[in-house]
Parts: C-alpha cells; sequence; structure tokens
C-alpha cells in the first residue's frame, strides 16, 4: 500500500530497501509494476532478478530485456544485465549484505541450472 500511495519511493520493509519497478510486458506491452529489493552502486541502483532461487527468471526480467527502458521509484531508468563475472562476484557480495537470502536462492537456482541476473538501471533523461 506505501509502495502505491508513494509511487514506489517508499516501502513499509525496515530492513531491505523495496521500490516499485514498471516494465512494459514483453508480449503485451501492459504497463507491469513488482516490487523489488535493490540496493545502490555509486549513482546507478542495482536488483536481483532472483525469483527466490526458483528455476526460472521472474516475469520482469523478460520484460525488461524486451524493454530496457524502466520506471523505478517513479524514476525513469535505464537496465543493464550485468554480464562481467569479476563485477557479478563483486556485486554479490554487496547484495548478499542487504539480503542475506539471496546466498540460498543461488544455491537453489544453481542446482537447477539456473544463474540468476544481476541488473543495473542507470537513471535517463525524459524525452
Amino acid at each position: 500500500m506505501l509502495l502505491r500511495v508513494t509511487r514506489g519511493r517508499l516501502a513499509t520493509t525496515v530492513v531491505f530497501p523495496t521500490a516499485v519497478l514498471e516494465t512494459e510486458g514483453a508480449k503485451t506491452k501492459a504497463r507491469r509494476r513488482n516490487a523489488v529489493i535493490y540496493f545502490k552502486d555509486g549513482d546507478r541502483v542495482v536488483i536481483v532478478a532472483s525469483h527466490a532461487g526458483s528455476p526460472t527468471n521472474p516475469g520482469w526480467y523478460y520484460n525488461l530485456r524486451a524493454n530496457p527502458d524502466v520506471v523505478f521509484g517513479g524514476t525513469p531508468m535505464r537496465a543493464t544485465v550485468v554480464e562481467d563475472e569479476a563485477e557479478r562476484r563483486r556485486l554479490w557480495a554487496v547484495a548478499e549484505r542487504v539480503f542475506p537470502a539471496y546466498s540460498s536462492y543461488r544455491r537453489q537456482a544453481a542446482l537447477a541450472g539456473r544463474s540468476i541476473p544481476i541488473i543495473r538501471l542507470a537513471r535517463r533523461d525524459t524525452p
């Protein structure tokens, strides 16, 4: 509720920073909204497509791959999947400090043959 009222800027979670990620449906083009845990890395935001360690990526991940222009916490941003393994290791270390359950999610996903994507969001200018 608080996420909706503040347009994704504030959440009731005290321990984990959460905001609303708005994507455009890859197939439907409909606006999709999902609350996601995030952390800051310099001037960028980082989110993890963990899907609680399930064998598949969350739907929002496919949406932002199809259209990387997203809105995060009310701010227009551009999504980029982190591919560099050294950078992924660095970001995983931070992510697991922010949300320790990511460690078990990674193990679960690996058992299913999935590597969990890490996504950087950078501010973009609005047209």
